[in-house]
Order: C-alpha cells, then structure tokens, then sequence
C-alpha cells in the first residue's frame, strides 16, 4: 500500500471515530465487560444446529472485527479475541438508532456486543445483538492475511499484526508460557527454589562466548550483560540452598541463525547432593512429563521427524560417537595424530577466514569435528556423555575416565538443547582452568572466560558435590511448535533496524 493510500485511509478512519463520537459513543471507553469468550461459547454450543438459538442467554463478547459484511438493514461481523472468532449479528430492528452507527466500522476495530447465542441457517455460531459499541478505531488499515504480511521479517518486526493475523502464532506462544510455566511447577514440587541473579555483571562467565558491554554513568564502570546464569548460582549453594533455579535471559553477542538468537532464554538448576547422572535422569522425566502433558502424546512431530521421548533416552560417548562417526581408529584426544588426521580429511576446512582447521586451538578442532560428524546426526532425542576436559572448565573430572569430565547434552534433530555438570568444586582445579582460560583470551580468543576472583574466594568457603543444568527454553518451544527457527518461538527476535 502506497503511503498516499495508507494517509487517505487514515484520514478517512479518523471521520469515522468523529461520526461514531457525535453519535453518542465514546472515542477510547475505559474497560469492557466480556461475560465469556469466542472458545468458550463454541464449546458451550458445540452441539447446536441450525435454527436453534439460546434466547435465554444474556452473553457479552468483545474483539477485534476482522470480517465487517453491511447488508442493508443487517450486518454480520467477526469478532477475534484472545481465544478465537466468533460471529455477531447486528440488525436494524434490535439496535434502532444505533444501527446506522455501524457503517462507521471499519475492519480492525475494537467492539463490544450483548445479546444472545443463536446458530444461523448455514451453521455459524452467532451471537445477535441486542446492544453493541465501539471500544476503540484502528487508524490503520489492517494488511490483507495473504499478501499483505507473508515475509518472515517484517512478521517479526510487527509481531502485533502476526499475532493478529496468524492465530497459530498466539498459540505458539501460549504453548511456550505453557511450558515455563510446567517447568517451574515440576522444579517446585520437586522442592527447588526460583531465584534471581543480576543481569548486569562485572566479569562475564559461566560459558565460553562473547558479551555485551554497557557502561553505569554513576559507578563509572563497564559492566557486561550476562552471558550465563551459572557463577552466581552456584554462590548460592556456597550459601546453603540445597536447590535453585532461575529461568532467566543470557545475552550473546555472536550471530544470529535458525537456533541461535543473541538475547534467549535459559533454565539453570543447581542440585547439591546430586551428581549429572540424577540431573540426567530429572531432565529424562521432566522432558517425557511436558510433552506429555502438553501434547498428549511421547511422541512430538517435528519438520518432518517423529521425535520419540519415552524413556529412556539413547546415550552415547562423546568420544566414541566421534571416532565411530568420522572413521578416526585412534584416541581422539591423540593431539598430534588427530591434527594429521584433520590435515588429511579436511585440508580446506577452516573456523575462521586465515587458520586451517589442522591449525586450530585443540579445544575448537575437537568441538568443531563434533559439530560436523555427530550432532548433525542425532535426530531423536539423545544424551551425549562425558565430553573432553578441554572444552568443559566447570565441569568434574571423570571419576574413572583420564581427560574427560561428567557432563552430558540432551540432542535432538541436530540440536543441542542443554548442558549438565557433575560441577568442578575444586577451587585449586577451577583457578588452573580460569588461568588456562585466561591464557586463551590474552590470546586473542573472546569467548574465553576471564578469571573471577570473586566466584574463586566463594567456592574457597567449600561448595557441596553439585549437579548443574542448563536448558535453553526457546530451543524447547521450538520443537513443542513444530518451528524451523528460534525466531519463530521468540515474541521480538532481534533484527538489524531499518
């Protein structure tokens, strides 16, 4: 639409709200007074049939009218609200006056009917009304549903008209609340405590990644969006609590695809006592009980696969899987022998724009060969066990396997959807790790983490064996939503501005 059409339209819907004003109504009302919703008079009716009406019945339903059908002496309308549509009559012989009011009505306004349930010759639930008005003007003409808001972008920008328009959108997201809300149900009875840790933080850690950095004006300091929930949670098993979770936003500033989004949504839980094997077993049965609970059914479809989470799940070795995937008949963890191997099978392959894979820092050559042969290939849910020390500095060594630590990963369609710890509570262990982290960054890597002093004297004051959790919740949503991007489940993806 051009902008000249768009301003006509406007100036045009600005005389209808002054007509509809003059005539009595009030321009912005201050409440309405639904008695009942579009969903709950269908299932209320369900068994209606045509002729039949409910006289009786003195309902009030208020929506957007997103279908405006004048026909003389009647008009029929339909009202969409937060659960559905549903269809009013309004008719000159009940209204009166008021009737000619509604010629003022254009597609996208707010309006309040009373009157009775009633189902029309061709079977439409309607509700006839007895009395009817305004509750607020769209200015702005309403884009047509199948050409006028198509690109994935500029549904993302105007997420209020996706949601208007795309009704299985709003139900993504009420699916998504959904499952927050199960998640912290499941985590209370289990006797957890929801907590909160500061967004703002002096040194960003608990994962490898690059952070935002924000300056405070009154401290004079550059403070970082956090980038994980973990240090601070942890300080709270230090503490005393034997049980925490936060659900809670991280912030990232890496790029941006179908799984990955700069500013996302993570549980982390804490779990004294616990090692990754109980952890694994409570996301094993908090998984199948959500998708359960939430679907109906073990079984999720997602963009084309049948995900099965009926326990128990598969498991696989990290380093097995790896060797057994990529054709490597040797440790994988064997420096020498696997960068001739990479040299060998992946001569071009790089993780950055001058460096050779071969080349790479160990920890990013082992993480990136298991991007490219295993995690790709883990379609149904499945846990990946006992990662390399190398690229895990929080978690526990192996109680009985040298060079690698407790931690798992629930996959699934080529995801990763977590991360679970037996936590490193060894401070000597954990300053070693920092330090060997630091040596990273000063090399020039930004995602490694800066030592925290701080997090170093808490854990000096003793933290019980742990188990930690992280589960991102938007990767979670996407596949209760049958959604192919991260952007699909997140209500404002963050978009480069125009």
């Amino acid at each position: 639409m051009s902008q000249k059409s768009l301003q006509e339209q406007r100036e045009q819907r600005l005389r209808n709200q002054r007509s509809l004003v003059e005539r009595g109504f009030e321009a912005h009302p201050y409440a309405f007074r639904a008695t009942t919703t579009a969903a709950a008079l269908h299932e209320a009716h369900s068994a209606g049939k045509p002729g039949d009406a409910w006289p009786e019945d003195d309902v009030v339903v208020a929506g957007r009218a997103m279908t405006v059908r004048v026909m003389g002496k009647v008009t029929f309308a339909t009202l969409r609200d937060a659960s559905g549509d549903i269809q009013v009559y309004l008719q000159r012989d009940r209204l009166g006056d008021s009737y000619p009011a509604v010629k003022k009505v254009d597609l996208g306004d707010w309006l309040e009917v009373r009157g009775h349930p009633f189902v029309t010759n061709t079977g439409e639930l309607t509700v006839d009304a007895a009395k009817w008005r305004p509750l607020v003007k769209s200015l702005r003409p309403l884009p047509d549903k199948y050409h006028g808001l198509t690109d994935k972008e500029s549904r993302y920008r105007q997420r209020h008209l996706d949601l208007m328009l795309n009704p299985e959108v709003r139900r993504t997201f009420e699916l998504r609340s959904r499952a927050i809300a199960f998640i912290r149900r499941h985590l209370d009875e289990l006797g957890f405590l929801e907590v909160e840790t500061p967004v703002l933080q002096a040194v960003p850690g608990g994962a490898e990644a690059r952070p935002f950095v924000t300056h405070h004006n009154a401290l004079d300091h550059d403070f970082h969006l956090r980038i994980s929930l973990e240090l601070y949670l942890k300080r709270l098993i230090v503490g005393g609590f034997d049980a925490v979770y936060e659900i809670g936003r991280n912030f990232r500033n890496e790029g941006i695809s179908f799984k990955h989004n700069p500013e996302y949504t993570m549980l982390e839980l804490y779990w004294a006592g616990k090692d990754y094997l109980d952890v694994l077993a409570l996301v094993e049965d908090m998984y199948a009980q959500l998708v359960g609970e939430l679907t109906g059914s073990l079984v999720l479809p997602y963009q084309g696969h049948q995900l099965d989470f009926t326990p128990p799940w598969p498991r696989v070795d990290y380093t097995g899987e790896l060797a057994a995937r990529a054709g490597i008949d040797f440790d994988v963890l064997d420096e020498p022998r696997l960068r001739a191997w990479v040299a060998e099978r992946h001569p071009g392959s790089s993780t950055s724009q001058t460096q050779p894979l071969c080349e790479q820092p160990m920890h990013q050559l082992v993480a990136k060969l298991y991007d490219i042969y295993v995690e790709p290939a883990l379609v149904q849910p499945t846990f990946v066990m006992d990662h390399p020390r190398l690229i895990s500095p929080l978690a526990k060594q192996h109680r009985s396997r040298q060079g690698l630590v407790e931690r798992f990963e629930p996959v699934a369609v080529g995801m990763e959807l977590g991360n679970a710890f037996s936590e490193l509570n060894d401070p000597i262990d954990q300053r070693r790790r920092f330090e060997e982290q630091a040596e990273r960054r000063a090399a020039g890597d930004e995602e490694a983490q800066p030592i925290d002093e701080d997090f170093l004297v808490a854990l000096e004051y003793g933290m019980p064996p742990t188990g930690g959790l992280g589960l991102g919740i938007d990767r979670l949503a996407m596949l209760l939503a049958d959604a192919p991007s991260i952007r699909d489940v997140i209500l404002f993806p963050l978009l480069r501005p125009e």
